[in-house]
């Protein structure tokens, strides 16, 4: 609901001659809780990231102390087997000695004794090791497990943003070389739109060129309803002088995002709550603003697709 009052209100901005102080304080407002909630997601995919190394390397842990108890298991076994052995030799040499004297039967009978206790004590331990190392088996076969179905999902989720971005590219290919790309990276899905394909200078309606290569966008968009839709309004370093309406280069790109934002919800198909638009003005430049072209490539909106998350949540959470 928030985010419908909010395009109402910046529809109403756009079409009215004048603005006043309040309504031009609550969009700066909104604008700045749309930032935070931007902040807030990023922070939450660095947290995921952050929780899969430690489980990662909670499961390397586990592996090197199952591998240690093994070792111990193991030597524990080779002293019980020399000891048994030791025993069998005493054993022997007690039916030989019984033969001379009652002496070195008794002497050989406390030895015996000594060397039994000896023999369950190392026993006792052994079975306490295999108990302890039968533990730490299963316990890292169950991490194991879910690690490798965590695995799968990453790696489900990748495939699915492939799937995507060549879908993307298939819709577009008629838009390419009019300043438009389609990138995969940190698994998402970057469409980069230069305004030379959807807006006139110092305007934030879209041509009917743009428009169309937004609308076959939405086409595939809407066949994908598990991904976030974020689109972002970038431009140039050279201050913005044109409408009245707006302050400058940072209110442009918002407005230049929430203009391909409306295209994209005449897609009925295209749920709202997948969709944010931001701005970004001039602060995210991708070459340098020193040349023409270069400017040219800094004027853009780039809507980047990202997979939603919770499958991935809740399988951090079991581990």
């Amino acid at each position: 609901m928030l985010k419908r009052l909010t395009l109402i209100a910046l529809v109403f901005v756009v079409t009215t001659s004048c603005v006043s102080k309040k309504i031009y304080t609550d969009l700066e407002d909104k604008y700045a809780s749309l930032k935070k909630e931007n902040k807030k997601l990023s922070e939450r995919n660095q947290d995921l990231e952050a929780a899969l190394n430690k489980s990662e390397n909670d499961l390397v842990r586990l592996q090197k102390e199952y591998n240690e108890t093994l070792a111990q298991r193991n030597k524990l076994q080779t002293d019980y087997n020399a000891i048994k052995t030791n025993l069998d030799n005493l054993k022997a040499s007690y039916d030989a000695l019984e033969k001379n004297s009652s002496a070195s039967i008794a002497e050989n009978s406390k030895k015996n004794r000594e060397l039994l206790a000896q023999l369950e004590a190392k026993e006792q331990a052994l079975a306490t090791e295999s108990a302890r190392l039968e533990k730490l088996k299963k316990e890292l076969e169950a991490r194991s497990k879910r690690v490798a179905e965590l695995e799968n999902v990453i790696a489900s989720k990748d495939a699915a943003m492939t799937k995507l971005k060549n879908a993307i590219s298939k819709a577009l290919t008629n838009f390419e070389g009019k300043g438009l790309t389609v990138e995969q990276r940190n698994g998402k899905v970057y469409v980069s739109m230069e305004n030379k394909l959807l807006f006139q200078s110092g305007s934030w309606a879209v041509g009917t060129q743009g428009k169309q290569a937004v609308m076959q966008l939405g086409q595939v968009l809407a066949e994908n309803p598990d991904i976030a839709i974020l689109i972002e309004g970038h431009t140039d370093n050279v201050p913005y002088k044109g409408n009245a309406q707006l302050s400058g280069n940072w209110d442009l790109s918002t407005k230049r995002a929430t203009a391909i934002v409306n295209i994209l919800r005449e897609n009925a198909a295209i749920n709202p709550e997948n969709l944010t638009a931001a701005g970004r003005g001039e602060f995210a430049p991708i070459t340098s603003n020193e040349t023409a072209e270069g400017k040219a490539k800094n004027r853009r909106i780039e809507v980047i697709l990202t997979p939603k998350l919770d499958e991935i949540s809740k399988l951090l959470n079991d581990i």
